[in-house]
């Protein structure tokens, strides 16, 4: 029976419970002077990256070493890929090789779907398209909750460029499993057009929606998937969605701020915000390897039911 990680959408209350409660469990180890285990020792974790992605690729490899497992590099430029090998083949290469779990991140939507068809190993989906990313959604619940506590009830503004982001698809499924009420801000332009299946609430206006937050995330623009102009300017972006010292003023005391990075700084988010003690970005960062070894260690430990489904 095969084991992977494809979607928030995919996860009960209970499976999210899961991870969360693992990756707090295995917090501990980060803090030890030998930050390892031998709990994966003699598996293969392969890295597929097909797009380029410096920490989420570190970060699954710093879990899975800590773990004890085995850790191969795949990027996808200057390999058979970039001649023209297809994702098929280059799956039944990895099954060749014995990978026991698969790390895909790739330009289009639900290829990791397709690589869950192709290999016998557990398949984690580290961010497809503009569809879904969802360790990060599961790393920034872990950072929520020990910050703030259990999720049951809190309110969450996502705030930017949706459209482009597959963070926030991945959080509004896993924060709605988990109890939070999630507010989507953005200009009309940087909405998705069907989001009938998105349980959120949706609106244009950053200040209305500021005093009754307990968690503020910030999208970054993604400039890099934009072939329009989807605002008048920069500066007209900053000055709407913008979160800086005076509208982070307006949030409720022992309200967070995130950002699941890279950041434009002076854009979506000030400086002096990003580096405020209501910030949890470094932190994020943190909480990343750990929720990480959670997945990996839940998907080939083999002592623990599937997590997120069976393909």
């Amino acid at each position: 029976m095969k084991r992977h990680l494809l979607s928030t959408a995919d996860l009960s209350r209970e499976d999210a419970l899961l991870i969360l409660d693992t990756a707090e469990q295995l917090a501990q180890v980060s803090g030890r002077s030998i930050k390892k285990l031998p709990t994966l020792r003699g598996r293969t974790v392969v890295n597929l990256f097909f797009e380029d992605s410096t920490r989420t690729r570190i970060s699954f490899e710093a879990a899975a070493k800590r773990l004890s497992a085995d850790v191969i590099n795949f990027s996808a430029k200057g390999s058979s890929v970039s001649k023209g090998e297809s994702l098929k083949d280059t799956a039944l290469t990895l099954q060749a090789m014995g990978a026991d779990a698969v790390v895909i991140r790739h330009g289009a939507s639900g290829a990791p779907h397709r690589l869950a068809a192709w290999v016998d190993g557990s398949v984690v989906n580290a961010g497809d398209g503009t569809h879904e990313h969802p360790t990060q959604a599961l790393l920034d619940a872990f950072t929520m909750r020990r910050r703030l506590g259990e999720l049951d009830g809190r309110r969450v503004t996502i705030v930017g460029d949706v459209l482009h982001s597959r963070v926030a698809r991945s959080n509004v499924h896993l924060l709605h499993t988990l109890g939070a009420e999630v507010t989507l801000v953005a200009p009309p332009t940087l909405l998705p057009v069907a989001m009938d299946d998105w349980p959120c609430e949706v609106s244009y206006d950053f200040d209305a929606v500021l005093p009754k937050t307990d968690v503020v995330m910030m999208l970054r623009v993604q400039h890099e998937r934009m072939n329009a102009s989807y605002f008048p300017s920069a500066r007209e972006y900053s000055r709407r969605y913008g979160l800086d010292p005076e509208r982070m003023g307006r949030m409720p005391d022992g309200a967070i701020v995130m950002h699941p990075g890279p950041m434009n700084r002076g854009m979506e988010i000030a400086a002096e915000v990003a580096d405020g003690e209501r910030s949890t970005i470094v932190e994020q960062v943190t909480n990343g390897v750990t929720v990480r070894m959670a997945v990996l260690y839940l998907l080939l430990s083999g002592s623990e039911p599937a997590i997120g489904g069976n393909q």
